[in-house]
C-alpha cells in the first residue's frame, strides 16, 4: 500500500514474511527503493520415514530420497504419515518450509468413551491420533476410526473414509 502523509514523501508499507521463520513483519520502504526478488522452487514429494538422521522424504518420479532436520520440520510433523505429499520450498537447492495439503486423515489410536447422558450438542473429548496429536471430535468418534484434521488450525472437520 503507497501511502503520502501529509507533506512528506512517499512510502510503501508491506507486510513480509520471513520464509526461515514463518514470522511476519510491517516494512516500510520508500517509493523509489528497491527489492532484491528470492526466487522460490516447489517440489512435491512423499513423506517416507522418520529416524534419529531425521525426516525422509522422496520424489516420487525420480524415487531420489531427501533428508531434512528436524528444525524445518517441528511444527508440522504432528501432520505427517507415510506417504502424505507434501510442497517443499526451495531458495536454490536448500529446502526453507514445508507446506501440508489443507486437511490430512488420522487414526485415531486412543478415545476415551463418552458419558452416558452427555449427549448435548457440540459435546467433544479428546483423542490421541496415530502421530500423537491431540484433537477434540464429537462423543460418537470411536478407536481405530480416521478423522479429517484441518493442518492450519489443528481442528476436527470430520470423519474420513480411509
Amino acid at each position: 500500500m503507497t501511502r503520502t502523509p501529509g507533506n512528506l514523501r512517499a512510502f510503501v508499507q508491506v507486510l513480509i514474511r520471513y520464509i526461515s521463520t514463518g514470522r511476519s513483519a510491517e516494512v516500510r520502504f520508500s517509493s523509489t527503493e528497491k527489492v532484491e526478488l528470492v526466487e522460490i522452487t516447489r517440489q512435491t514429494l512423499e513423506f517416507s520415514y522418520a529416524d534419529r538422521h531425521g525426516y525422509h522424504f522422496m520424489e516420487p518420479k525420480t524415487y531420489e530420497t531427501i533428508s531434512l532436520q528436524e528444525d524445518l520440520v517441528v511444527s508440522i510433523k504432528e501432520y505427517l504419515t507415510e506417504n502424505l505429499l507434501v510442497t517443499i520450498l526451495k531458495i536454490g537447492d536448500r529446502p526453507v518450509q514445508i507446506e501440508l495439503p489443507s486437511s490430512v486423515s488420522l487414526k485415531v489410536i486412543e478415545s476415551p468413551e463418552g458419558v452416558r447422558g452427555d449427549s448435548v450438542s457440540n459435546v467433544l473429548k479428546p483423542v490421541t491420533l496415530e502421530t500423537g496429536k491431540v484433537v477434540h471430535v464429537p462423543l460418537f468418534i470411536r478407536e481405530g476410526q480416521a478423522v479429517k484434521v484441518d493442518t492450519r488450525t489443528g481442528a476436527y472437520l470430520g470423519r474420513s473414509s480411509s
